[in-house]
């Protein structure tokens, strides 16, 4: 039985239900290129045990499952795990996923060669309980890997907009704190005996414009869904306004697409 205080069991309701909302699997999509370019970089051999933390629909693991590794995938939302499982089956992957919450992952210290969150763990509320599960489940001489938003960033860019319009939670410290390296020294520090960083750009192309951007978050994107929900008519208005101009301001295609560079922070982390 759960001993987290009420308010964050209400929270971690919320964000299931938002992350649950639409197809967050379409969204992927635009990031699926990225990730499979880390994937690559981390040089994942046979038989590696991987766990995937806030895994998604599995961009990460499905690769990573690909070169052979024992992959476990964990997520809040049962949706996205059931695409995750649906694209291992098709293609015949021993990836398993289930059901897990980045604060309190049901495994035992040290299981896993490799623990890797991309654009996932970020989000939990309490990144001090997600830097010490993340540790206690790598083994001695493993990898903690994470790709997150920086605060810099189109992604860090839209968090600000969203949070002006619909304000988190008090006393929850923003996602793309994780991109700042050095808050990720800061939680990244006990056990841990050395990490490194990279600044990366990841890229989201659409092929339509930016007056039918907004319209397709606000299908597939469940944060955005909810964030629609939470605004009245003239609230909505605003937010589609604004969230327009900034994909705007960041679009660098001139052929009526969308081509927006948005900047990560890569961290791999060796555990003592």
């Amino acid at each position: 039985m759960s001993t987290a205080p009420p308010d964050i069991e209400t929270l971690k309701a919320r964000m299931r239900a938002a992350w649950s909302a639409g197809d967050f699997g379409v969204i992927a999509q635009q990031i699926r290129q990225d990730e499979e370019e880390l994937i690559d970089r981390l040089q994942i051999t046979p038989g590696l045990k991987v766990l995937d933390v806030a895994c998604g629909t599995g961009n990460t693991a499905i690769p990573a499952a690909r070169r052979g590794a024992d992959v476990i995938g964990v997520d809040i939302a049962p949706n996205l795990l059931e695409q995750a499982r649906e694209r291992a089956r098709a293609e015949d992957l021993g990836a398993r996923f289930q059901e897990g919450d980045a604060e309190e992952l049901a495994f035992p210290d040290g299981s896993f060669d490799l623990v890797i969150s991309v654009f996932g763990a970020m989000f939990a509320p309490r990144p001090e309980r997600v830097a010490a599960e993340l540790t206690r489940v790598c083994r001695s001489g493993g990898r903690i890997v994470m790709a997150n938003w920086t605060p810099e960033s189109f992604a860090g860019q839209t968090f600000r907009l969203t949070s002006k319009y619909v304000p988190p939670p008090p006393g929850v410290p923003p996602p793309v704190w994780w991109g700042d390296e050095t808050k990720v020294r800061e939680r990244l520090r006990d056990g841990i005996a050395k990490i490194e960083t990279h600044r990366r750009i990841a890229r989201f192309r659409l092929p339509f414009g930016v007056s039918e951007v907004v319209d397709y978050y606000r299908r597939y994107m469940g944060p955005t869904i909810r964030t629609f929900e939470a605004l009245d008519a003239a609230g909505q208005e605003a937010y589609r306004k604004e969230y327009e101009a900034l994909w705007a301001a960041n679009n660098e295609a001139t052929d009526g697409t969308i081509d927006v560079p948005t900047e990560f922070l890569e961290i791999i982390a060796t555990r003592a």
